[in-house]
């Protein structure tokens, strides 16, 4: 009479019968031939499909050029009502030189959930952007400051170079550190989760707007 644990065996041994002995190293690399992306978009045209998945969900879209980025911040800030803005340390000036009216907290470890309940608007850069998916990648990285800053105001502007952006999640992943913190973002903060009926703004801001630069900010 056999045990559960002779069936088990008698199982694994047949089904590596076939296997030729050796070290595991040995055997041949697995083929991996499927697609990475399902777009075939580059330049202009990937940028669109980046900006088409944001906007679907929600998030508004703004797409510019390095000369006018500047110019545009300081009109989307305006047009938001905004009279303060929080922003990371290491923000490109030129980001905000059209906007020298305008109250800005810079992000420490000293500013609190409190004072950033208080601001307007939210600043940044990101890591990458996903054009297939529509998604933002932060990871605390240059231009993006602390997760929590992205978190409390209402408002967040999200600033995406062109070099930033790839087309699909196989294609974004080697590009990542992942032993930095990742906050992956699909549109302004939604929740269902109350009789399914959307609710934005429950897990973080409000409004999203995302502003797409076809050059590195000079």
């Amino acid at each position: 009479m056999t045990s559960a644990r002779d069936r088990i065996l008698a199982k694994v041994r047949a089904a590596l019968a076939d296997v030729p002995p050796g070290p595991p190293d040995a055997d041949p690399p697995a083929t991996r031939a499927y697609r990475t992306a399902h777009t075939e978009a580059t330049g202009p045209a990937l940028l669109a499909l980046l900006a088409e998945n944001l906007a679907d969900y929600r998030a508004v879209v703004h797409q510019t050029t390095s000369a006018r980025l500047p110019e545009l911040l300081a009109e989307i800030l305006r047009a938001h009502g905004s009279r303060s803005v929080a922003v990371p340390a290491d923000l490109p000036p030129e980001w905000l030189a059209a906007t020298h009216d305008m109250t800005r907290l810079i992000d420490s470890p000293d500013l609190t959930a409190e004072q950033l309940n208080g601001v307007d608007s939210a600043l940044t850069g990101c890591a990458l952007a996903i054009a297939e998916t529509g998604t933002i990648v932060l990871d605390a990285g240059p231009a993006q400051g602390r997760r929590m800053l992205t978190l409390v105001p209402d408002h967040h502007i999200c600033v995406i170079r062109a070099d930033q952006v790839a087309a699909s999640l196989p294609q974004a992943l080697p590009r990542l550190d992942p032993t930095r913190p990742q906050t992956w973002i699909s549109g302004p903060s939604a929740t269902s989760d109350i009789e399914l009926e959307r609710v934005e703004g429950v897990h973080g801001p409000r409004r999203l707007e995302v502003v797409v630069v076809s050059g590195r900010p000079q």
